[in-house]
């Protein structure tokens, strides 16, 4: 991918000659009258879909197999020698065969592009300065594009701006882990899972925010290369195609020859030739089974439909034989075989262990100090951590009849979910957030500054490796503050980590009302200009909660 008029591609120019390239601008994007210019000359942003074979074709591609061109050319023959009812039958099992086969493949394409069409996505743009929504489809190279946490990436995309900028690219990758993104230039041989100053197209935002400017669109995106090499494949024949095909050639060239040798040997008794020419047909006709492609077919869409009833498609038939012979299966297991879904199970705070049931986004569940059930408002320290963990937060729990889903980190989705859980998110909403430092991978620990009725509270959460030497006190079980034991915080953290669980730190400090940034957080409507952070406050002198 290279700019139009220079080989240099796109990742290893300069913003300047990359701009210059698209002829853009980087705070006010292209014209409304450019970008529809633009649109009318190299057409919608869409990968051109692969075009299917017609309904004939696909129903002739059922016939096509070595048994039943058997059957077919034993049926003719059979109609030849005045066998009409035998004829007709072997016509009848061949027709329902190929017609099941059809109806199968043909209603799970269909089911496919049912699917293909509920997808409609949005693309917020700028042009002429103003931001815009606009359907992901009428992007054109040169397009200014904002994305944010919970966004698909519309376009291959030269980055401009980022704030803490995470993108999912398993879908090019096959790396599930988020990817941090930056804009300063790269070397011209950086392959593409490297790539860190692009955006590609089918990706998702997992965390940040950014602004891009649209490089490539339909076919010329990365994904549209990947749907043109797929084009190209050939079909491969599953092990049962290819038993029955074996089988076929065995079964015809066994017939052949039986039927050549009593025709053969009848001959040279002496037997009439028409008789002994029909006595080897009526042979080569009874020894081919044809009610056995019926039976096949009929057993796989069983098969088909009990897949179906588990909500997965399956388009070609004999691709049910082949799972089913399936013995080994090699994945990786992050974000493939998991559900990508964090759940809290345990704070260890005050120099108390409590644990928290339910699992996943269900807001349901309960919290135990030891074999006692408790009440998270009345536990101090329990309360202390519930607000760290649901204010020094940015994700969302979006839930609807149909379904639950977030916006944002599930580490923090989880974090929301317990406060859920202890029905305290409408006291925790008291507390205005004034400020934030986001998460960053060079200090890992994300930070905001909070007030209510005058009090204001600094709230940490991230890496205990980096947090525990930044506490110098911690609450009681009273929730007073204490003197800190990091040492026994350490072990506590082994411990945890050594169970299989991922650990997290929360801390916190009173802030005097005469310290802080009193500037409103930065929203997810970012605009074009995604400005500067707050800047880096003292984050020392921690209350480890």
């Amino acid at each position: 991918m290279t700019s139009p008029d220079t080989d240099v591609p796109h990742h290893a120019a300069e913003l300047s000659e990359v701009l210059a390239a698209l002829q853009t601008d980087a705070e006010h994007g292209l014209s409304e009258q450019e970008a529809q210019r633009r649109l009318a000359e190299h057409g919608p942003n869409r990968v051109t879909a692969r075009r299917g074979a017609p309904a004939w074709r696909k129903f002739l591609e059922q016939l096509i197999t070595p048994l039943v061109i058997v059957l077919i050319l034993a049926a003719i023959v059979s109609a030849l020698l005045g066998h009409r009812a035998d004829a007709l039958v072997i016509f009848a099992v061949v027709l329902v065969n190929s017609t099941i086969g059809f109806l199968q493949e043909y209603r799970a394409e269909r089911a496919i592009a049912a699917l293909d069409a509920m997808v409609v996505t949005e693309a917020s743009v700028v042009r002429g300065g103003k931001q815009l929504r606009v359907p992901s489809d009428q992007l054109v190279v040169g397009d200014l594009v904002l994305i944010a946490s919970g966004d698909a990436v519309p376009a291959d995309l030269r980055l401009l701006a980022t704030r803490e900028l995470q993108l999912e690219e398993a879908a090019l990758t096959g790396e599930s882990v988020p990817v941090a993104k930056q804009v300063a230039r790269l070397p011209a041989d950086t392959v593409l899972g490297d790539r860190v100053n692009m955006a590609y197209a089918g990706t998702a935002v997992t965390f940040g925010r950014g602004r891009g400017l649209t490089v490539a669109t339909g076919d010329d995106t990365e994904t549209g290369r990947i749907a043109r090499l797929l084009a190209g494949t050939q079909e491969l024949a599953t092990p049962l195609t290819r038993r029955i095909a074996a089988f076929s050639k065995l079964l015809v060239w066994l017939v052949l020859v039986v039927a050549a040798a009593l025709f053969a040997i009848e001959a040279l008794r002496g037997a009439s030739l028409t008789e002994t020419f029909n006595a080897a047909v009526a042979l080569a006709v009874g020894a081919i089974p044809e009610g056995l492609p019926a039976a096949v077919t009929v057993l796989l869409a069983v098969g088909v439909q009990s897949l179906a009833r588990r909500r997965a498609l399956v388009r070609k038939l004999p691709a049910v034989e082949t799972l089913g012979s399936t013995t080994v299966i090699c994945s990786d297991k992050t974000g493939t075989l998991t559900e990508n879904e964090m759940t809290v199970t345990h704070y260890w705070t005050g120099g108390i262990e409590y644990r928290v049931s339910g699992v996943g986004y269900d807001p349901e569940g309960e919290f135990r100090r030891g074999d006692q059930l408790v009440a998270p408002e009345r536990e101090p320290p329990l309360l202390a951590c519930l607000r760290v963990g649901a204010l020094c937060n940015d994700s969302r729990v979006v839930r609807s009849s149909d379904a639950t889903t977030i916006d944002g980190d599930p580490t923090e989705a989880a974090l929301q979910v317990t406060a859920q859980k202890a029905r305290l998110v409408e006291a925790f909403d008291a507390w205005r957030r004034l400020a934030e430092i986001p998460f960053e991978s060079q200090h890992m620990y994300m930070a905001t500054l909070h007030e209510r009725r005058g009090e204001r509270l600094l709230l940490v959460k991230g890496s205990s490796d980096v947090l525990l030497d930044r506490c110098t006190s911690a609450l009681d079980e009273n929730g007073t503050r204490v003197a800190f034991d990091p040492s026994l915080a350490h072990r506590k953290v082994d411990e945890l980590a050594a169970g299989g669980l991922r650990v997290l730190c929360l801390a916190q400090r009173v802030v005097d009302a005469e310290v802080g940034d009193p500037r409103p957080d930065i929203g997810p409507d970012i605009g074009p200009d995604i400005g500067p952070d707050i800047g880096h406050p003292d984050v020392e002198d921690l209350t480890f909660v």
